[in-house]
């Protein structure tokens, strides 16, 4: 049965909200990071990494410099590598579930997140992540492993998620007589 779980869908159709609600139900269980919208007047200005500990880090910001760019943004590859890469360290070493949010462009700059990711995957422990939709060379071969499954992410079936994620996740966890999704 796969251990790895990937929301895709298009942005802002609602993945990382549907992250957030299974992380409120599960608490101190998960470990690992998501990543928020930082906006100014209306305007985004970057995004912003979370982790499940409460550790915040830029991850990418208009008018950053950086070598690493997507879009307007320059991408904080240090930040990632120094706050991201150990949550999901600590979730794969110390906690019932690895949560990432997301495998997307600006993470991908990261050698150190590639492996995390390969090694949560590789891991026993249920790891729910987001995904980018668009095709890509690194991420295409892991939507496709026969221990990930995934499910696609829509306006119609966003709400239902967290209740299925959760589902999910009680499923895999290995004492489930520890997992109480509230």
């Amino acid at each position: 049965m796969p251990n790895t779980l990937f929301l895709t869908g298009p942005p802002g159709v609602g993945k990382t909200t549907v992250i957030r609600r299974v992380v409120e139900r599960v608490g101190p269980r998960a470990g690992g990071f998501y990543t928020e919208e930082v906006r100014q007047g209306g305007k985004r200005m970057g995004f912003r990494l979370v982790t499940l500990a409460g550790e915040r880090a830029w991850l990418a910001r208009r008018g950053a410099e950086s070598p690493y760019r997507v879009g307007a943004y320059g991408v904080d590859v240090a930040a990632l590598d120094a706050v991201g890469v150990p949550a999901i360290w600590e979730a794969i070493h110390h906690k019932e579930i690895i949560i990432v949010d997301e495998i997307g462009r600006m993470e991908l700059f990261s050698r150190a997140f590639k492996e995390a990711v390969l090694a949560a995957i590789a891991s026993v422990k249920p790891f729910l992540a987001t995904v980018m939709l668009k095709p890509h060379p690194w991420v295409d071969p892991l939507k496709s492993r026969p221990d990930v499954v995934v499910w696609t992410v829509t306006r119609d079936n966003r709400d239902g998620l967290p209740e299925r994620v959760l589902r999910w996740l009680e499923s895999h966890v290995e004492d489930q007589g520890r997992f109480d999704p509230l």
